[in-house]
Protein backbone atom coordinates (compact mmCIF):
# COMPACT_ATOMS: atom_id res chain seq x y z
CA UNK A 1 0.00 0.00 0.00
CA UNK A 2 1.49 2.73 -0.93
CA UNK A 3 0.33 6.86 -1.35
CA UNK A 4 -0.71 7.51 -4.70
CA UNK A 5 -1.78 11.20 -6.40
CA UNK A 6 -5.02 12.43 -7.50
CA UNK A 7 -5.94 13.60 -11.20
CA UNK A 8 -8.36 16.05 -9.77
CA UNK A 9 -10.04 17.71 -7.28
CA UNK A 10 -13.48 16.64 -7.71
CA UNK A 11 -14.13 15.17 -4.38
CA UNK A 12 -17.03 16.31 -3.62
CA UNK A 13 -18.99 14.38 -0.58
CA UNK A 14 -21.50 12.41 -2.93
CA UNK A 15 -18.60 11.34 -5.18
CA UNK A 16 -16.64 9.84 -2.27
CA UNK A 17 -19.72 8.14 -1.36
CA UNK A 18 -20.15 6.47 -4.33
CA UNK A 19 -16.81 5.37 -4.19
CA UNK A 20 -17.76 2.76 -1.56
CA UNK A 21 -19.03 0.39 -3.56
CA UNK A 22 -16.17 -1.78 -4.01
CA UNK A 23 -14.35 -2.01 -0.37
CA UNK A 24 -18.24 -2.66 0.70
CA UNK A 25 -17.19 -5.94 -0.55
CA UNK A 26 -19.75 -8.85 -1.19
CA UNK A 27 -22.58 -10.23 -1.73
CA UNK A 28 -23.70 -12.52 -4.81
CA UNK A 29 -24.64 -15.47 -6.56
CA UNK A 30 -27.03 -16.52 -9.36
CA UNK A 31 -30.00 -18.47 -10.02
CA UNK A 32 -32.54 -18.57 -12.81
CA UNK A 33 -35.75 -20.21 -12.23
CA UNK A 34 -36.62 -22.19 -15.19
CA UNK A 35 -32.98 -21.81 -16.34
CA UNK A 36 -31.77 -22.21 -12.56
CA UNK A 37 -28.97 -24.38 -12.36
CA UNK A 38 -27.98 -26.58 -9.35
CA UNK A 39 -25.99 -25.32 -6.48
CA UNK A 40 -21.82 -25.49 -6.78
CA UNK A 41 -19.23 -23.20 -6.56
CA UNK A 42 -16.96 -19.95 -6.97
CA UNK A 43 -15.77 -16.88 -9.22
CA UNK A 44 -12.84 -14.32 -10.09
CA UNK A 45 -8.76 -14.98 -9.77
CA UNK A 46 -8.61 -18.47 -7.74
CA UNK A 47 -10.18 -16.59 -5.35
CA UNK A 48 -12.75 -19.99 -3.79
CA UNK A 49 -11.62 -23.19 -3.18
CA UNK A 50 -13.46 -25.33 -5.81
CA UNK A 51 -13.45 -23.15 -8.30
CA UNK A 52 -9.30 -23.27 -8.49
CA UNK A 53 -9.38 -26.43 -9.67
CA UNK A 54 -11.57 -25.32 -12.39
CA UNK A 55 -10.38 -23.01 -14.89
CA UNK A 56 -12.13 -22.82 -17.76
CA UNK A 57 -14.93 -22.45 -15.51
CA UNK A 58 -13.69 -19.78 -13.50
CA UNK A 59 -15.20 -15.86 -13.94
CA UNK A 60 -12.60 -13.57 -13.01
CA UNK A 61 -13.75 -9.97 -13.95
CA UNK A 62 -16.76 -8.32 -15.11
CA UNK A 63 -16.51 -4.65 -17.01
CA UNK A 64 -19.75 -2.84 -18.10
CA UNK A 65 -19.43 1.12 -19.64
CA UNK A 66 -21.17 2.99 -22.32
CA UNK A 67 -19.34 2.91 -25.18
CA UNK A 68 -16.53 5.82 -25.88
CA UNK A 69 -16.81 5.79 -29.75
CA UNK A 70 -20.57 5.09 -29.70
CA UNK A 71 -22.34 6.34 -26.56
CA UNK A 72 -25.77 5.00 -28.25
CA UNK A 73 -24.37 1.58 -26.79
CA UNK A 74 -23.49 -0.29 -24.04
CA UNK A 75 -20.70 -2.64 -23.79
CA UNK A 76 -20.11 -5.29 -21.49
CA UNK A 77 -17.14 -7.73 -20.84
CA UNK A 78 -16.49 -10.80 -19.00
CA UNK A 79 -12.98 -12.84 -18.96
CA UNK A 80 -12.96 -16.87 -17.35
CA UNK A 81 -9.65 -18.85 -17.73
CA UNK A 82 -7.34 -16.65 -15.21
CA UNK A 83 -3.49 -16.66 -15.54
CA UNK A 84 -3.18 -17.84 -18.75
CA UNK A 85 0.64 -18.83 -19.65
CA UNK A 86 0.97 -18.06 -23.69
CA UNK A 87 3.40 -20.43 -24.13
CA UNK A 88 1.57 -23.36 -22.31
CA UNK A 89 0.88 -25.67 -25.02
CA UNK A 90 0.15 -27.95 -26.91
CA UNK A 91 -3.37 -28.11 -25.66
CA UNK A 92 -3.86 -24.08 -25.63
CA UNK A 93 -6.80 -22.32 -24.28
CA UNK A 94 -10.41 -23.12 -24.89
CA UNK A 95 -13.74 -21.96 -24.03
CA UNK A 96 -15.66 -25.53 -22.26
CA UNK A 97 -17.81 -27.35 -24.42
CA UNK A 98 -19.89 -29.13 -21.50
CA UNK A 99 -20.57 -24.67 -20.11
CA UNK A 100 -23.14 -22.25 -20.28
CA UNK A 101 -21.06 -18.69 -20.56
CA UNK A 102 -24.26 -16.55 -19.21
CA UNK A 103 -24.67 -12.49 -18.94
CA UNK A 104 -27.58 -11.21 -16.41
CA UNK A 105 -28.56 -7.85 -16.81
CA UNK A 106 -31.17 -6.66 -14.12
CA UNK A 107 -33.26 -3.40 -15.91
CA UNK A 108 -35.74 -2.88 -12.50
CA UNK A 109 -33.85 -3.38 -9.60
CA UNK A 110 -35.49 -6.54 -8.18
CA UNK A 111 -32.24 -8.28 -8.27
CA UNK A 112 -33.25 -10.63 -10.84
CA UNK A 113 -32.64 -10.58 -14.45
CA UNK A 114 -34.62 -9.62 -16.99
CA UNK A 115 -32.63 -10.48 -19.88
CA UNK A 116 -30.00 -13.42 -19.62
CA UNK A 117 -27.50 -13.49 -22.44
CA UNK A 118 -25.69 -16.95 -22.98
CA UNK A 119 -23.11 -17.94 -24.79
CA UNK A 120 -22.61 -21.81 -25.66
CA UNK A 121 -19.06 -22.85 -27.52
CA UNK A 122 -18.04 -26.05 -29.69
CA UNK A 123 -14.55 -27.06 -30.54
CA UNK A 124 -13.18 -28.25 -34.18
CA UNK A 125 -10.12 -30.20 -35.05
CA UNK A 126 -8.88 -31.25 -38.27
CA UNK A 127 -6.66 -33.62 -37.11
CA UNK A 128 -6.31 -35.70 -34.75
CA UNK A 129 -2.94 -37.39 -36.09
CA UNK A 130 -0.79 -34.88 -34.85
CA UNK A 131 -0.05 -33.19 -31.45
CA UNK A 132 -0.39 -29.48 -32.45
CA UNK A 133 -2.50 -26.51 -32.04
CA UNK A 134 -1.42 -25.06 -35.71
CA UNK A 135 0.09 -26.84 -38.51
CA UNK A 136 1.46 -24.31 -40.11
CA UNK A 137 1.25 -20.31 -40.31
CA UNK A 138 -2.36 -19.12 -39.76
CA UNK A 139 -3.43 -15.95 -41.64
CA UNK A 140 -6.86 -16.07 -41.36
CA UNK A 141 -9.57 -17.49 -38.79
CA UNK A 142 -10.78 -20.16 -41.55
CA UNK A 143 -6.93 -21.74 -42.37
CA UNK A 144 -6.90 -24.76 -42.35
CA UNK A 145 -3.18 -24.64 -40.64
CA UNK A 146 -5.42 -23.50 -37.49
CA UNK A 147 -6.14 -27.25 -36.54
CA UNK A 148 -8.08 -26.99 -33.17
CA UNK A 149 -10.69 -23.89 -33.41
CA UNK A 150 -14.02 -22.48 -31.85
CA UNK A 151 -17.41 -21.80 -32.61
CA UNK A 152 -20.37 -20.43 -30.29
CA UNK A 153 -24.19 -19.69 -30.35
CA UNK A 154 -26.03 -16.41 -28.58
CA UNK A 155 -29.04 -17.09 -27.22
CA UNK A 156 -31.16 -14.07 -25.56
CA UNK A 157 -33.95 -14.96 -22.93
CA UNK A 158 -36.13 -12.43 -21.72
CA UNK A 159 -37.45 -12.97 -18.17
CA UNK A 160 -40.15 -12.01 -15.89
CA UNK A 161 -40.11 -13.09 -12.35
CA UNK A 162 -37.60 -16.03 -13.20
CA UNK A 163 -40.03 -17.61 -15.59
CA UNK A 164 -38.98 -17.42 -19.64
CA UNK A 165 -41.06 -14.84 -21.60
CA UNK A 166 -39.27 -15.42 -24.79
CA UNK A 167 -35.86 -17.16 -25.99
CA UNK A 168 -34.21 -15.61 -29.40
CA UNK A 169 -31.12 -17.14 -31.46
CA UNK A 170 -29.14 -14.28 -31.87
CA UNK A 171 -25.90 -15.68 -33.87
CA UNK A 172 -24.92 -19.46 -34.79
CA UNK A 173 -21.62 -21.08 -35.61
CA UNK A 174 -19.46 -17.43 -34.89
CA UNK A 175 -15.81 -18.19 -34.98
CA UNK A 176 -13.84 -17.33 -31.91
CA UNK A 177 -10.13 -15.84 -31.68
CA UNK A 178 -7.41 -18.70 -30.65
CA UNK A 179 -4.76 -18.52 -28.85
CA UNK A 180 -2.03 -16.79 -29.67
CA UNK A 181 0.59 -19.37 -29.98
CA UNK A 182 3.20 -17.19 -31.09
CA UNK A 183 4.92 -15.09 -33.98
CA UNK A 184 6.04 -18.38 -36.16
CA UNK A 185 2.03 -19.80 -36.19
CA UNK A 186 0.27 -16.62 -36.12
CA UNK A 187 2.07 -13.63 -38.02
CA UNK A 188 -0.38 -11.26 -37.93
CA UNK A 189 -2.81 -11.62 -35.21
CA UNK A 190 -4.57 -8.09 -35.06
CA UNK A 191 -5.58 -9.96 -38.46
CA UNK A 192 -7.22 -12.42 -36.62
CA UNK A 193 -8.58 -10.20 -33.89
CA UNK A 194 -10.43 -8.31 -36.16
CA UNK A 195 -12.07 -11.36 -38.04
CA UNK A 196 -13.32 -12.30 -34.65
CA UNK A 197 -15.70 -9.41 -34.27
CA UNK A 198 -18.94 -10.15 -35.53
CA UNK A 199 -22.04 -7.66 -36.36
CA UNK A 200 -25.41 -8.87 -35.31
CA UNK A 201 -28.85 -7.76 -36.08
CA UNK A 202 -29.83 -4.49 -34.56
CA UNK A 203 -26.88 -2.80 -34.43
CA UNK A 204 -25.08 -5.10 -31.94
CA UNK A 205 -21.70 -6.81 -32.35
CA UNK A 206 -20.25 -9.57 -30.54
CA UNK A 207 -16.42 -10.82 -30.08
CA UNK A 208 -15.16 -13.55 -28.28
CA UNK A 209 -11.19 -14.73 -28.04
CA UNK A 210 -8.22 -14.44 -25.88
CA UNK A 211 -6.83 -11.14 -24.33
CA UNK A 212 -4.40 -9.67 -22.30
CA UNK A 213 -5.96 -10.04 -18.85
CA UNK A 214 -7.48 -6.08 -18.42
CA UNK A 215 -6.86 -6.65 -14.44
CA UNK A 216 -4.41 -4.69 -13.33
CA UNK A 217 -2.76 -5.41 -9.57
CA UNK A 218 -0.25 -6.58 -7.36
CA UNK A 219 -1.63 -9.87 -5.87
CA UNK A 220 1.45 -10.06 -3.80
CA UNK A 221 -1.08 -8.81 -1.47
CA UNK A 222 -1.60 -12.18 0.20
CA UNK A 223 1.55 -12.32 1.44
CA UNK A 224 1.21 -10.70 4.50
CA UNK A 225 -0.10 -7.54 2.74
CA UNK A 226 2.57 -6.74 0.38
CA UNK A 227 4.96 -8.44 2.23
CA UNK A 228 4.77 -7.03 6.06
CA UNK A 229 6.47 -4.13 4.92
CA UNK A 230 5.73 -2.97 2.05
CA UNK A 231 8.80 -4.52 0.15
CA UNK A 232 6.79 -6.54 -2.41
CA UNK A 233 4.35 -3.60 -3.52
CA UNK A 234 4.45 -2.20 -6.71
CA UNK A 235 4.53 -5.57 -9.25
CA UNK A 236 1.97 -5.72 -11.79
CA UNK A 237 1.10 -9.51 -11.05
CA UNK A 238 -1.06 -10.23 -14.21
CA UNK A 239 1.36 -8.63 -16.32
CA UNK A 240 2.22 -11.46 -19.20
CA UNK A 241 -0.82 -13.21 -18.77
CA UNK A 242 -3.78 -13.85 -21.10
CA UNK A 243 -7.80 -15.09 -20.23
CA UNK A 244 -10.43 -15.78 -22.67
CA UNK A 245 -12.88 -12.92 -23.28
CA UNK A 246 -16.99 -12.13 -24.13
CA UNK A 247 -17.49 -9.34 -25.13
CA UNK A 248 -20.41 -7.52 -26.59
CA UNK A 249 -21.97 -4.57 -27.32
CA UNK A 250 -25.48 -3.74 -27.14
CA UNK A 251 -27.44 -0.69 -28.11
CA UNK A 252 -28.53 0.89 -24.93
CA UNK A 253 -32.15 1.04 -25.27
CA UNK A 254 -31.88 -3.11 -25.70
CA UNK A 255 -31.20 -3.38 -22.24
CA UNK A 256 -33.12 -0.37 -20.15
CA UNK A 257 -36.44 -0.67 -18.86
CA UNK A 258 -36.64 2.78 -20.16
CA UNK A 259 -35.37 6.41 -20.95
CA UNK A 260 -36.98 7.29 -17.34
CA UNK A 261 -35.03 4.21 -15.89
CA UNK A 262 -31.45 4.23 -17.61
CA UNK A 263 -29.92 1.85 -14.24
CA UNK A 264 -29.09 -1.51 -15.39
CA UNK A 265 -27.40 -4.16 -12.76
CA UNK A 266 -25.14 -6.56 -14.89
CA UNK A 267 -23.40 -9.91 -13.20
CA UNK A 268 -21.95 -13.23 -15.34
CA UNK A 269 -22.27 -16.74 -14.17
CA UNK A 270 -20.99 -20.32 -15.90
CA UNK A 271 -22.82 -23.53 -15.49
CA UNK A 272 -21.17 -26.56 -16.31
CA UNK A 273 -22.74 -29.72 -17.11
CA UNK A 274 -22.93 -32.54 -14.32
CA UNK A 275 -22.93 -36.60 -14.43
CA UNK A 276 -26.45 -36.14 -14.96
CA UNK A 277 -26.50 -33.81 -17.87
CA UNK A 278 -28.33 -30.97 -15.88
CA UNK A 279 -26.13 -28.03 -15.47
CA UNK A 280 -24.51 -26.63 -12.32
CA UNK A 281 -23.57 -23.30 -11.51
CA UNK A 282 -20.09 -23.01 -10.62
CA UNK A 283 -18.95 -18.95 -11.20
CA UNK A 284 -20.53 -15.79 -10.60
CA UNK A 285 -19.10 -12.38 -10.76
CA UNK A 286 -20.43 -8.69 -10.40
CA UNK A 287 -18.27 -6.38 -8.86
CA UNK A 288 -14.42 -7.17 -8.43
CA UNK A 289 -12.60 -8.64 -5.89
CA UNK A 290 -15.76 -9.37 -3.70
CA UNK A 291 -15.08 -13.12 -2.78
CA UNK A 292 -11.32 -12.97 -2.76
CA UNK A 293 -10.99 -10.51 0.30
CA UNK A 294 -13.97 -10.00 1.81
CA UNK A 295 -15.81 -13.61 1.99
CA UNK A 296 -14.19 -15.76 4.55
CA UNK A 297 -13.42 -19.22 3.51
CA UNK A 298 -16.30 -20.81 5.38
CA UNK A 299 -18.36 -18.77 2.85
CA UNK A 300 -16.48 -18.35 -0.25
CA UNK A 301 -18.10 -21.97 -2.26
CA UNK A 302 -21.83 -21.12 -0.84
CA UNK A 303 -21.44 -16.87 -1.78
CA UNK A 304 -21.70 -17.94 -5.48
CA UNK A 305 -24.41 -20.69 -5.24
CA UNK A 306 -26.65 -18.39 -3.91
CA UNK A 307 -29.13 -16.14 -5.60
CA UNK A 308 -28.89 -11.83 -5.64
CA UNK A 309 -31.79 -11.35 -3.88
CA UNK A 310 -30.68 -13.83 -0.66
CA UNK A 311 -27.12 -11.87 0.17
CA UNK A 312 -29.07 -10.71 3.29
CA UNK A 313 -27.08 -13.60 4.78
CA UNK A 314 -23.82 -12.36 3.79
CA UNK A 315 -23.88 -8.81 5.82
CA UNK A 316 -21.65 -9.32 8.34
CA UNK A 317 -18.41 -10.05 6.28
CA UNK A 318 -20.03 -6.08 4.48
CA UNK A 319 -20.88 -4.30 8.61
CA UNK A 320 -17.81 -6.04 10.26
CA UNK A 321 -15.26 -6.66 7.66
CA UNK A 322 -11.84 -8.71 7.58
CA UNK A 323 -9.34 -6.75 5.64
CA UNK A 324 -8.93 -3.36 7.45
CA UNK A 325 -8.47 -5.35 10.70
CA UNK A 326 -5.59 -7.20 8.95
CA UNK A 327 -4.46 -3.32 7.84
CA UNK A 328 -4.38 -2.55 11.69
CA UNK A 329 -2.43 -5.28 13.19
CA UNK A 330 0.53 -5.56 10.68
CA UNK A 331 0.53 -1.06 9.59
CA UNK A 332 -1.00 -0.17 12.62
CA UNK A 333 -3.04 1.91 10.48
CA UNK A 334 -6.34 2.00 13.17
CA UNK A 335 -9.51 0.38 11.01
CA UNK A 336 -12.86 2.13 10.99
CA UNK A 337 -15.45 1.09 13.68
CA UNK A 338 -17.70 -1.55 12.91
CA UNK A 339 -20.84 -1.91 12.35
CA UNK A 340 -19.45 -0.47 8.70
CA UNK A 341 -23.04 0.89 8.00
CA UNK A 342 -21.57 3.81 6.13
CA UNK A 343 -20.61 0.83 3.35
CA UNK A 344 -23.75 -1.38 3.07
CA UNK A 345 -26.32 0.93 1.48
CA UNK A 346 -24.05 2.40 -0.93
CA UNK A 347 -23.12 -1.29 -2.16
CA UNK A 348 -25.69 -3.08 -2.35
CA UNK A 349 -28.44 -0.41 -3.67
CA UNK A 350 -26.93 1.74 -5.65
CA UNK A 351 -25.89 5.28 -4.76
CA UNK A 352 -29.46 7.47 -4.98
CA UNK A 353 -29.13 9.96 -7.72
CA UNK A 354 -26.29 8.01 -9.87
CA UNK A 355 -26.90 4.59 -10.27
CA UNK A 356 -30.14 3.89 -7.75
CA UNK A 357 -32.99 1.98 -9.43
CA UNK A 358 -36.07 2.91 -7.81
CA UNK A 359 -37.74 0.40 -5.74
CA UNK A 360 -34.46 -1.39 -5.17
CA UNK A 361 -34.21 -4.86 -3.87
CA UNK A 362 -30.59 -4.72 -2.16
CA UNK A 363 -28.21 -7.10 -4.04
CA UNK A 364 -24.53 -7.43 -5.16
CA UNK A 365 -24.01 -6.83 -9.09
CA UNK A 366 -22.21 -4.32 -11.08
CA UNK A 367 -24.83 -0.97 -11.16
CA UNK A 368 -24.38 0.73 -14.56
CA UNK A 369 -26.52 4.29 -14.70
CA UNK A 370 -26.40 4.06 -19.00
CA UNK A 371 -27.70 7.79 -19.15
CA UNK A 372 -24.07 9.09 -18.03
CA UNK A 373 -21.68 9.97 -21.04
CA UNK A 374 -18.00 8.94 -21.09
CA UNK A 375 -15.63 11.12 -19.98
CA UNK A 376 -13.34 12.63 -22.41
CA UNK A 377 -10.83 12.15 -19.88
CA UNK A 378 -11.22 9.35 -17.93
CA UNK A 379 -9.65 9.21 -14.41
CA UNK A 380 -8.54 5.99 -13.17
CA UNK A 381 -9.88 7.04 -9.68
CA UNK A 382 -13.64 7.05 -11.07
CA UNK A 383 -15.95 8.37 -9.12
CA UNK A 384 -14.31 8.77 -5.80
CA UNK A 385 -12.02 11.63 -8.22
CA UNK A 386 -15.01 13.10 -9.73
CA UNK A 387 -15.44 10.89 -12.84
CA UNK A 388 -19.04 9.64 -12.33
CA UNK A 389 -18.76 7.70 -15.95
CA UNK A 390 -15.65 5.51 -13.72
CA UNK A 391 -15.98 2.41 -11.15
CA UNK A 392 -18.36 1.81 -9.09
CA UNK A 393 -20.55 3.42 -11.79
CA UNK A 394 -20.01 0.48 -13.99
CA UNK A 395 -16.26 -0.62 -14.42
CA UNK A 396 -13.97 0.38 -17.04
CA UNK A 397 -10.62 -1.35 -18.45
CA UNK A 398 -8.93 1.56 -16.81
CA UNK A 399 -10.30 1.80 -13.77
CA UNK A 400 -8.13 1.14 -10.92
CA UNK A 401 -10.24 -0.82 -8.59
CA UNK A 402 -7.75 -1.52 -6.25
CA UNK A 403 -7.04 1.81 -4.96
CA UNK A 404 -10.68 2.63 -5.04
CA UNK A 405 -10.75 -0.36 -2.71
CA UNK A 406 -8.00 0.39 -0.43
CA UNK A 407 -8.65 3.68 0.39
CA UNK A 408 -13.12 3.14 0.79
CA UNK A 409 -11.77 0.41 2.94
CA UNK A 410 -9.34 2.43 5.41
CA UNK A 411 -12.59 4.86 5.92
CA UNK A 412 -12.86 7.53 2.98
CA UNK A 413 -16.51 7.55 3.69
CA UNK A 414 -16.22 8.16 7.47
CA UNK A 415 -13.71 11.14 7.57
CA UNK A 416 -10.47 8.86 7.53
CA UNK A 417 -8.92 10.59 3.78
CA UNK A 418 -6.34 8.52 2.89
CA UNK A 419 -4.35 7.85 -0.45
CA UNK A 420 -3.36 4.52 0.16
CA UNK A 421 -2.46 2.04 -3.33
CA UNK A 422 -0.56 -1.08 -4.68
CA UNK A 423 1.60 1.42 -7.17
CA UNK A 424 0.05 -0.25 -10.16
CA UNK A 425 -1.78 2.48 -11.96
CA UNK A 426 -2.27 0.74 -15.44
CA UNK A 427 -2.23 -1.92 -17.64
CA UNK A 428 1.07 -3.08 -19.15
CA UNK A 429 -0.61 -3.19 -22.63
CA UNK A 430 -2.43 -0.40 -24.26
CA UNK A 431 -6.38 -1.18 -24.42
CA UNK A 432 -8.09 -0.52 -28.04
CA UNK A 433 -10.12 2.42 -28.70
CA UNK A 434 -13.12 0.92 -30.47
CA UNK A 435 -14.71 -2.83 -29.57
CA UNK A 436 -14.02 -4.63 -28.10
CA UNK A 437 -11.49 -2.85 -26.57
CA UNK A 438 -9.42 -5.09 -24.82
CA UNK A 439 -5.55 -5.43 -25.57
CA UNK A 440 -4.57 -7.96 -27.64
CA UNK A 441 -3.02 -11.26 -25.83
CA UNK A 442 0.50 -11.90 -25.00
CA UNK A 443 1.86 -13.83 -27.62
CA UNK A 444 4.01 -16.99 -27.00
CA UNK A 445 7.00 -16.15 -28.43
CA UNK A 446 7.30 -13.38 -26.35
CA UNK A 447 10.18 -11.32 -28.87
CA UNK A 448 11.38 -11.52 -31.92
CA UNK A 449 13.89 -13.43 -30.88
CA UNK A 450 14.43 -15.86 -27.37
CA UNK A 451 17.36 -14.59 -24.81
CA UNK A 452 20.60 -15.58 -26.04
CA UNK A 453 19.67 -15.76 -29.80
CA UNK A 454 21.18 -12.52 -30.72
CA UNK A 455 24.04 -14.03 -33.69
CA UNK A 456 27.15 -15.39 -32.93
CA UNK A 457 28.27 -18.39 -31.42
CA UNK A 458 24.83 -18.25 -29.37
CA UNK A 459 22.17 -20.85 -28.37
CA UNK A 460 20.75 -21.03 -31.24
CA UNK A 461 23.68 -21.25 -33.35
CA UNK A 462 24.41 -23.81 -31.10
CA UNK A 463 22.42 -26.73 -31.55
CA UNK A 464 22.05 -25.70 -35.25
CA UNK A 465 25.84 -26.85 -35.21
CA UNK A 466 25.13 -30.14 -33.14
CA UNK A 467 23.05 -31.15 -36.01
CA UNK A 468 25.95 -30.86 -38.12
CA UNK A 469 28.27 -33.76 -39.28
CA UNK A 470 32.00 -33.50 -38.19
CA UNK A 471 33.63 -31.16 -40.42
CA UNK A 472 30.72 -29.38 -42.14
CA UNK A 473 30.97 -25.69 -43.07
CA UNK A 474 28.17 -25.75 -45.52
CA UNK A 475 25.09 -24.94 -42.54
CA UNK A 476 23.62 -27.49 -43.78
CA UNK A 477 21.56 -30.10 -41.63
CA UNK A 478 22.56 -33.97 -41.90
CA UNK A 479 19.13 -35.79 -41.61
CA UNK A 480 20.82 -39.08 -42.00
CA UNK A 481 23.29 -38.92 -39.41
CA UNK A 482 19.71 -37.48 -36.73
CA UNK A 483 18.10 -40.68 -38.21
CA UNK A 484 21.25 -43.18 -37.75
CA UNK A 485 21.43 -41.86 -33.94
CA UNK A 486 17.62 -42.14 -33.84
CA UNK A 487 18.10 -45.97 -35.05
CA UNK A 488 21.00 -46.39 -32.79
CA UNK A 489 19.48 -45.37 -29.99
CA UNK A 490 16.19 -47.56 -30.49
CA UNK A 491 18.62 -50.50 -30.85
CA UNK A 492 20.45 -50.03 -27.69
CA UNK A 493 17.03 -50.01 -26.20
CA UNK A 494 16.03 -53.20 -27.83
CA UNK A 495 19.20 -55.14 -26.54
CA UNK A 496 19.15 -53.88 -23.25
CA UNK A 497 15.02 -54.99 -22.93
CA UNK A 498 15.95 -58.52 -24.28
CA UNK A 499 19.04 -58.83 -21.62
CA UNK A 500 16.33 -58.14 -19.04
CA UNK A 501 14.23 -60.81 -20.46
CA UNK A 502 16.53 -63.54 -20.48
CA UNK A 503 18.09 -62.37 -16.80
CA UNK A 504 14.27 -62.92 -15.41
CA UNK A 505 14.05 -65.94 -17.21
CA UNK A 506 17.85 -67.51 -15.54
CA UNK A 507 16.32 -66.07 -12.13
CA UNK A 508 13.22 -67.39 -12.07
CA UNK A 509 12.43 -70.62 -10.26
CA UNK A 510 11.04 -73.74 -12.00
CA UNK A 511 7.53 -74.77 -11.80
Amino acid sequence: MTPISRSGAGRTGLATLIAGALAAGGLAAAGVATLEPGAASASSHREAPLISGQPRYDNTDVYAFVSPDDPETTTIIANWIPFQDPAGGPNFYTFADDAQYDIHIDNNGDAQGELLLRYTFTTHTKSKKTFLYTTGPVTALDDPDLNVTQTYDIELFKLHNQEVVSRTRLADDIPVAPSNVGKASMPDYGTLRRQAVHKLAGGARTFAGQADDPFFLDLRVFDLLYGGDLSEVGDDTLEGYNVNSVALQLPTDMITASERQPVVGIWSTTQRKNAQGSYEQVSRLGNPLVNEVVNPLKDKDRFNASSPWNDGQFLNNVTDPELPKLIESVYKIKAPAAPRTDLVDVFLNGVKGLNRPPNVRPAEMLRLNTSIKPAAEPKRLGVLDGDQAGFPNGRRLTDDVVDIALQVVEGELVGSKNDLGDAVDANDQRFGDSFPYLAEPVAGSRGPLAKGTNGGNDVRNQVVDALQPAGSTDGTRNTGLIAASAATGAVGILLIGLALTWWRRRTQPPN
